[in-house]
């Protein structure tokens, strides 16, 4: 069966509302709420996993063990590191990596051991690709985003790098899907601006993954 993984709650709201679930009604687990569908005549089951990386991984292991998955495919909103994309810029990224796991403040590389590379090779459409990292704390710092740029990253979100390495580790397929929402390095710090954007923009990035790419990597 493919997983089709989603984090935060208003992502998970546009989810709910666009297959016409009502959340009192459908299936709880210790992470959230899950839903069966058929798409492209195959099973497929949403849940929401939560945010943060050991919410992320958490659910990630338990809908492995549960629903013998043998892909997952991530979708949602991130924020725009680099400025020559745009918002509603939608990516399926070929690289994944924990950036709170290393001190790019003194100059070391991403460590290794928190890299996930994806293959995209059998996805013949046209999509942007990226490096995409994930950290536990929100981009709100404009130089925290400025960091991760000079280091590679184009987006970064909160729980894609966790869910790559517990599917890595348990030799289940991942495609990550994910829409810029905000682009926190035009502020000096979160405020109103940063977040109406971010809000406004949810059920634009989550329509446009399930109308536009999520058939196609089914």
């Amino acid at each position: 069966m493919i997983g089709i993984s989603v984090a935060a709650q208003k992502e998970w709201k546009v989810v709910l509302d666009y297959y016409h679930k009502d959340i009192d009604k459908i299936d709880k687990y210790p992470y959230g709420e899950y839903f069966f569908e058929k798409i492209n005549n195959k099973d497929v089951i949403f849940y929401r996993c939560g945010t943060r990386k050991t919410k992320a991984s958490g659910a990630t292991q338990y809908m492995i063990d549960k629903f013998n998955l043998t892909k997952i495919i991530v979708i949602g909103t991130c924020a725009g590191v680099d400025e020559k994309y745009k918002l509603l810029d939608i990516f399926l990224p070929n690289k994944v990596v924990q950036v709170d796991c290393t001190y790019l403040e003194q100059g070391d590389s991403f460590k290794e051991d928190f890299i996930v590379d994806i293959n995209l090779d059998k996805y013949n459409f046209g999509y942007n690709t990226c490096i995409i990292g994930s950290s536990d704390k929100p981009m709100i710092h404009k130089e925290v985003c400025d960091l991760m740029y000079k280091n590679g990253l184009s987006v970064i979100d909160m729980e894609s790098a966790p869910i790559a390495y517990i599917c890595k580790v348990n030799d289940v397929k991942c495609v990550i899907i994910k829409g810029i929402s905000d682009f926190p390095g035009k502020y000096d710090y979160l405020d109103e601006n940063q977040f109406s954007e971010y809000v406004v923009n949810i059920p634009n990035v989550m329509n446009k993954i399930i109308n536009e790419y999520l058939e196609k990597v089914i």
